[in-house]
């Protein structure tokens, strides 16, 4: 029988850390699709593209680990505040520089790099700070709430076309530099104690190591924590599969719709778009309607072969099939991150977390960066569609080995109350 909970889901620092994160998404959401759009109008290269990608993705490779290491000993709340109070400087320089009519691709590559360090650290601090505001028992409506305001976010990205089009990318910088402002001076008012930081303290007192072989030390703790827990690890595992086929349609999708179609951008907002009405729908159900947990586990593999399937092939679809396909993907992509994130935050303990999000987010980066590399050079030789469809195909055969044969491991994490 599943418990009920009277706790109260939007308490002081919840409301805080739900309206910050959505300003901050909503004004990246703007900048990403418009920046994205700006590269490929400058360099007319898909390989250029994935070069620009690529670079944004490769500091998730480490910064992840490192972070994670430091931030289950030091205060998650203020490196997140810190972080967008930094990322609102770089987009207000960004955003000056376009306006005067500069753009550099090396220039600009190197910036995404900088703010892919940025993203990654600032990913493992949210993830790792964000269950310690949620009351118990509300894991999953909490997490509903995040993806369904990351999902309305993702609306952003036609606005951000059409601005592009009409006055050009340095404005949309500007807005973008305003959001993390407005976020950060809300973050700075969360009030939760991390007690993790005392507790960590209280485990190293009297050792006498330096601060980087401690660090090294928690990065090994974090690596040996997953291969213990067999059914974390499947999961783990398994993204970073399912990231290969993201991180081609990452690379893929826009370039193909974008030089198959006129106006093949918003064709593919359209498309696209479809999928983040599904995850909005989706988010909103989760909210109200807990899954039944004894069925948690059996939804969730579910949903990732029928993602696989569905990602994989909607390319070769007439447009309307395809947005079909993409609207029920939105739906399938929004339950397996609900069922996910709440179980395995939820599972981790509190002083883990950092690390456990940092291994987690560096194999799912590993997965993204390797197959946009690939796809990127497919790219020269293939069309975009079988490249697209191949990753998946592989992303679903990963999910009937690793997370089917991990069954009992698995729905031990996912099968719970939370």
């Amino acid at each position: 029988m599943e418990k009920k909970s009277d706790a109260r889901l939007w308490t002081r620092d919840f409301t805080i850390i739900t309206i910050g994160s959505a300003i901050s998404m909503f004004g990246n959401s703007l900048a990403n699709f418009g920046m994205s759009l700006m590269v490929l109008d400058y360099t007319q290269s898909t390989l250029l593209y994935a070069i620009y990608i690529v670079l944004y993705t490769c500091p998730q490779l480490i910064s992840p680990i490192i972070s994670g290491a430091i931030l289950d000993r030091f205060s998650r709340k203020k490196m997140i505040y810190i972080l967008d109070f930094i990322s609102a400087g770089i987009f207000t320089m960004m955003g000056t520089a376009l306006m005067l009519g500069f753009f550099n691709y090396v220039l600009f590559a190197a910036v995404s790099f900088l703010l892919g360090v940025i993203e990654s650290v600032y990913f493992v601090a949210y993830e790792s700070l964000y269950p310690l505001l949620v009351s118990e028992g509300n894991f999953q409506k909490a997490y509903s709430v995040a993806s369904f305001l990351e999902t309305v976010s993702a609306f952003m990205v036609p606005v951000s076309a059409v601005v592009y089009k009409l006055i050009g990318i340095g404005p949309i910088m500007f807005l973008d530099a305003l959001s993390f402002l407005i976020a950060a001076i809300f973050e700075t008012q969360i009030k939760q104690e991390e007690k993790y930081v005392d507790k960590q303290k209280e485990s190293i007192a009297g050792e006498n190591l330096s601060y980087s072989k401690r660090m090294l030390s928690d990065i090994k703790d974090g690596f040996s924590y997953l291969s213990k827990e067999r059914g974390l690890l499947a999961i783990a595992v398994y993204f970073f599969f399912s990231n290969l086929a993201g991180g081609a349609m990452n690379v893929m999708c826009l370039p193909y719709y974008k030089s198959t179609f006129e106006n093949g951008e918003f064709l593919y907002i359209i498309v696209y778009g479809m999928s983040f009405v599904g995850r909005a729908i989706g988010g909103m159900l989760h909210y109200r309607i807990k899954l039944p947990v004894k069925y948690k586990f059996s939804i969730a593999l579910f949903v990732y072969i029928f993602l696989g399937l569905v990602d994989g092939t909607y390319m070769f679809m007439p447009i309307r099939l395809a947005m079909t396909c993409c609207f029920f993907s939105g739906m399938g992509g929004i339950t397996s991150y609900t069922i996910r994130i709440s179980s395995t935050q939820n599972y981790v303990p509190d002083e883990m977390k950092g690390r456990f999000n940092g291994v987690f987010l560096i194999l799912a980066t590993a997965g993204a960066l390797i197959a946009e590399l690939i796809a990127g050079l497919l790219s020269e030789i293939m069309d975009a569609r079988f490249v697209v469809l191949i990753f998946n195909l592989i992303a679903v055969t990963s999910a009937i080995v690793i997370i089917g044969g991990n069954r009992k491991k698995v729905a031990k994490i996912y099968n719970t109350d939370n």
